[in-house]
């Protein structure tokens, strides 16, 4: 396998997919910055007049509560078993995966002033897939993901459980197993593994990359229920979109083009001078998400190259500055943008799937020869709907929301863990509800025999058979509605 040195270069999304699959090292530049950083903090801490928010004072409300020298450990271990406070089902483990990396690539920039101790032992969890469990409940989204990183940093102290292995296990045992001994936290050390939006960026990455699967397929999808519903090719001539010229429309009009190139159906005679919104507007509406997804994607890639624990350390500047680079806000309100991105593309694909099965066009009722004696598709499309109306529930904004806490020193926050979450369950909606309509495409298509759409479409439906055959009879269409899932996940589109 190979190594990635993880240093301060700048990484797009890509790259972060790309290092998933590699070991991790720090660079020597990483090496450097953190170092000479930790050096530096030593140092000040020999000044036993001076204050330092998190450092040697008490947390939150309790910052004018001095700490001793020789408490400091105890202080930055109370830290971390105290916050520990998750609720709620369990982080997915790829999104753990990615907790870990951003942490460490937080720390490269060396203005955190963790030892190189701390980091290399993240950075052993990350290459032997030691991967803590943390609950998606307990984060505000300011003063940085608190309760979830410090789950993520428990098992440094031989606390807490992780995966390895695919097994649950204490990471006490697991720590034994590899005679690692627990870490002792230094000054700022438990506050710099606290603080920070890494469990809120994390879901963004893992999302942002699935989204950028999934407008693929929406593309693909909707090409195969425009021939399924025997649809005509005018609204996506070229001269339409360059005159509003929005960057995704245009794109997604030529992607269009392209999927249905050479197929008969497209370029048969037509009896209907337009069709419905859902198919005559898909430019417009899968292009407008292409357009979000390309602004967020800048949002997070900045977020994701960013220092944003607190206290931060300057050590050429000799400063140690108390901010808030750990409040979520930027990534919020960009999280709550995109859900409602992507629900439009579950809403937009559930109206082809009513379609469809709507008995129109020279189809069947639901899709089915025998309707009547057979219900076909009819309730795929309400799970479609369900699932659609759960979406909708889903993309009310966390970002407009906040909860005064720590007494009210912390007393306004971005909710973007709960955003980041939301996001989440948008995504695998929609998902679903994609593989809702491929289904219907492809059964839709089959009952247009012999006419044939184009050569890359027609490959498409015969390798969707290889997961989910044509539906003569009723039999349980769940099997078929996940099988359809995976096909997504495992086709190279």
């Amino acid at each position: 396998m190979a190594t990635h040195h993880l240093g301060t270069q700048t990484l797009n999304l890509h790259e972060v997919e790309r290092i998933l699959t590699e070991k991790l090292s720090l660079d020597e530049q990483a090496l450097t910055n953190i170092q000479k950083c930790r050096d530096y903090l030593d140092e000040k801490m020999k000044d036993n007049t001076k204050v330092y928010y998190g450092i040697n004072t008490g947390f939150g409300s309790l910052c004018n509560v001095k700490i001793s020298n020789e408490d400091i450990e105890q202080l930055q271990k109370n830290l971390v078993l105290s916050h520990a406070c998750g609720a709620g089902n369990e982080v997915p483990s790829d999104i753990v995966k990615i907790m870990l990396l951003l942490k460490i690539k937080n720390f490269t920039y060396g203005h955190s002033g963790v030892s190189a101790g701390v980091t290399n032992r993240l950075i052993d969890f990350y290459n032997h897939d030691i991967l803590p469990v943390i609950f998606q409940l307990g984060s505000l989204g300011a003063s940085g993901d608190l309760a979830p990183l410090a789950h993520l940093s428990l098992p440094l102290l031989g606390e807490g459980e992780v995966y390895h292995n695919g097994l649950k296990q204490k990471a006490s045992e697991v720590n034994a197993s590899f005679a690692w001994n627990n870490i002792s936290l230094q000054s700022k050390e438990g506050l710099a593994l606290l603080n920070g939006t890494q469990f809120m960026s994390s879901y963004a990455v893992w999302c942002l990359l699935k989204i950028k699967k999934l407008l693929r397929w929406a593309d693909a999808i909707a090409a195969l229920s425009f021939d399924g519903f025997d649809c005509t090719l005018e609204p996506f001539t070229a001269q339409i979109h360059h005159v509003r010229a929005h960057e995704g429309q245009v794109a997604v009009a030529r992607n269009m083009l392209q999927w249905l190139e050479k197929s008969e159906i497209a370029h048969s005679p037509k009896s209907q001078v337009q069709d419905p919104y859902s198919f005559r507007c898909i430019p417009q509406v899968h292009g407008a998400t292409y357009d979000a997804v390309s602004h967020v994607e800048k949002i997070v890639t900045q977020e994701i190259n960013s220092v944003t624990d607190n206290p931060l350390v300057f050590p050429d500047d000799d400063l140690i500055l108390s901010g808030g680079n750990f409040h979520g806000q930027p990534l919020a309100i960009n999280l709550d943008y995109l859900a409602i991105a992507v629900a439009e593309m579950a809403n937009i694909s559930e109206r082809r799937t009513y379609l469809l099965i709507s008995g129109q066009r020279g189809l069947p009722p639901f899709l089915i020869r025998k309707a009547g004696l057979d219900s076909g598709l009819m309730i795929a499309q309400y799970t479609a709907a369900s699932i659609v109306s759960k979406n909708k529930q889903l993309c009310t904004p966390a970002s407009i929301d906040s909860i005064v806490s720590s007494n009210g020193q912390e007393d306004h926050v971005s909710m973007g863990a709960n955003a980041a979450t939301k996001l989440y369950e948008v995504v695998k909606n929609t998902e679903m509800v994609l593989a809702i309509e491929l289904m219907n495409a492809c059964q839709a298509l089959e009952l247009r025999r012999p006419a044939q759409s184009s050569p890359a479409l027609e490959s498409l439906v015969a390798a969707y058979r290889e997961y989910v055959p044509f539906l003569e009879q009723d039999r349980i269409i769940h099997h078929d509605m996940n099988a359809s899932v995976r096909f997504m996940n495992e086709y190279a589109i």
